[in-house]
């Protein structure tokens, strides 16, 4: 690791000595005098968001803009008006002429967070960015030019988000130019202990009370742990120790009632999920399940009502109708019902087999109604309940015109 690498580190509190870290930041100061756009990937919460501003900081622009943009936080309805900005009375709220970030910050770097939740259209406008230099602001027909490097960054594998029809492929090479991967913090088992010593230090002054301390059992606990959440997520089980825990001195036992079980059976794809998880392919497995459960019931109630309708043999044959007339069950000489003697309950009624719709969009919907009257018509509750971001939630409103 050469000295300037240390002092870049020092510099934006980059903490650890894992290769792949080191080579991340070497790139980022190689392309930094450069004009290149580039994509930093990685899983959330690694920090991505530090590579922008290292490489902002040490190009010839940083004395100009930097402007960090959430492309998941920001609607899909007025994203093109925060990027490129709006004309007077080009829509309804537009009370006056804005300028977008891409006008603001002229000469300087736009960073891009989670560029893969751009929609379609969007990303059809950024390309003309990055290709020519112009754009049009929404609502008017004049071509503005401008002189921004653009840095994105995702936690999504774009190529299969290509293959799905969800990222333009000329767009992924625009701003490939050049990639940077952030090595996830199960990968840096080494700088673990150096990070939590480094929170524990700023939480102990921040809160005014002594560092926690780990015993030799926690510390090979805390190391071998997943951490799915990566950086974000030890931050802030280290904050928690600090501020719930009387004892300085952690143990094993105490840590493990701070680390979510990962032994969990649910049908989620981890596997994927670290080169890029989505919401659709988890609800793809969540219908799955819902399709298999509803076929099992659907079948139930056949079994039922042929039963009502004296069909024991169809389902009992030979020594089964035998071994059910043991069990004091008499089919009535009235067809839609039978005398269950005995354990067994009077069913009086059948129940009408009905072919229920089994289509994604209706399922969607179905859940996206459910989830927005649990939370009383909150969209960001709604959003993070079903596990897509508000922007996301806020599409698929209009797409199915959903009353919320």
């Amino acid at each position: 690791m050469t000295a300037d690498i240390q002092q870049i580190k020092q510099r934006f509190g980059i903490i650890g000595n894992n290769p792949e870290l080191n080579r991340a930041l070497d790139i980022a100061c190689q392309v930094a005098p450069t004009d290149l756009s580039v994509l930093i990937t990685g899983e959330s919460g690694v920090g991505k968001e530090f590579f922008p501003q290292v490489i902002h900081n040490l190009s010839l622009r940083k004395h100009n803009k930097y402007i960090a943009v959430n492309c998941g936080a920001i609607p899909e309805g007025t994203i093109d008006s925060e990027l490129f900005g709006h004309e007077k009375g080009s829509f309804t709220d537009a009370k006056e002429t804005r300028k977008g970030y891409f006008e603001v910050a002229a000469n300087g770097t736009i960073f891009l967070d989670e560029v893969a939740e751009l929609p379609l259209s969007t990303q059809v406008r950024l390309l003309r960015v990055l290709e020519s230099g112009e754009f049009m602001k929404v609502g008017s027909s004049a071509v503005q030019k401008t002189n921004v490097r653009v840095i994105a960054a995702t936690n999504i594998n774009l190529s299969q988000a290509i293959q799905n029809g969800r990222f333009r492929e000329d767009l992924y090479y625009r701003l490939n130019t050049i990639p940077i991967n952030i090595p996830p913090l199960r990968e840096r088992k080494d700088d673990i202990y150096l990070l939590f010593r480094k929170f524990a230090s700023d939480f102990a002054e921040k809160y005014r009370m002594p560092v926690v301390l780990l015993s030799s059992e926690a510390r090979v606990l805390l190391e071998n742990y997943d951490w799915r959440g990566n950086i974000r997520q030890l931050k802030n089980i280290t904050e928690q120790l600090s501020i719930i825990e009387e004892s300085r001195k952690i143990d094993e036992n105490i840590l493990k009632q701070y680390l979510p079980d990962q032994t969990s059976t649910l049908p989620v794809i981890y596997g994927k999920a670290h080169n890029g998880n989505s919401f659709d392919s988890e609800r793809e497995i969540l219908y799955k399940i819902l399709f298999d459960m509803k076929a099992d019931m659907n079948e139930l109630k056949k079994v039922v009502h042929d039963l009502s309708l004296g069909r024991t043999a169809a389902y009992y044959p030979a020594d089964g109708a035998a071994d059910f007339a043991q069990q004091n069950i008499v089919t009535s000489a009235n067809p839609a019902a039978m005398n269950i003697t005995a354990k067994h309950k009077n069913i009086t009624e059948t129940e009408e087999i009905v072919d229920e719709s089994l289509s994604l969009d209706d399922k969607e919907i179905e859940l996206i109604r459910k989830a927005l009257e649990k939370y009383h018509g909150k969209r960001k509750q709604a959003a993070k309940e079903l596990g897509i971001s508000e922007r996301t939630l806020y599409r698929k409103i209009k797409d199915h015109n959903i009353n919320d």
